[in-house]
């Protein structure tokens, strides 16, 4: 994928058999032939595309013009659901907005099992319809795991 940009702005990792940016040398997640995939969101062969690639700290490839497309949509890699970009502001802006809105009584105490996408952590949090926050990572980028249930004073 080196096509645009002097040769000694860029890397080649043999693991994911692609050229990168020096800014990613040893901070990237390798995937094997990750640039040999067709992009998820248009489906087009991303190897041999003159559309510069976009690495998700997921570690899989996206055209960059598909990237800033997703990103009008979601923030989440459309292949494993992991954040596409550093949410930690959105998160805590979120831990506020939680913070100020209470559930309703019926809902105050119950319990969820949870799946976070971004560290694949699983814990049991109070439910909230704004969002569910994983014990592990912090992250709100969580999945229901299982059905509501009353916390064990009140069942």
């Amino acid at each position: 994928l080196l096509r645009i940009g002097p040769k000694e702005d860029f890397f080649h990792c043999s693991k994911c058999n692609l050229c990168l940016s020096l800014s990613l040398r040893g901070k990237h997640k390798c995937i094997e032939n990750v640039s040999r995939q067709d992009c998820p969101i248009c489906l087009e062969d991303i190897h041999t595309s003159r559309v510069g690639a976009h690495v998700l700290p997921c570690g899989h490839l996206l055209h960059r013009t598909c990237y800033e497309d997703m990103l009008k949509e979601g923030y989440r890699c459309p292949l494993c659901m992991h954040s596409a970009l550093d949410m930690t502001r959105y998160w805590r802006h979120l831990d506020d907005k939680v913070a100020q809105t209470p559930m309703p009584p019926e809902c105050q105490n119950m319990m969820v099992e949870i799946l976070c996408n971004d560290c694949n952590a699983r814990s049991t949090v109070q439910f909230h319809l704004l969002g569910m926050k994983c014990k592990n990572c912090e992250s709100y980028n969580t999945v229901q795991d299982g059905r509501c249930r009353l916390t064990l004073e009140e069942q």
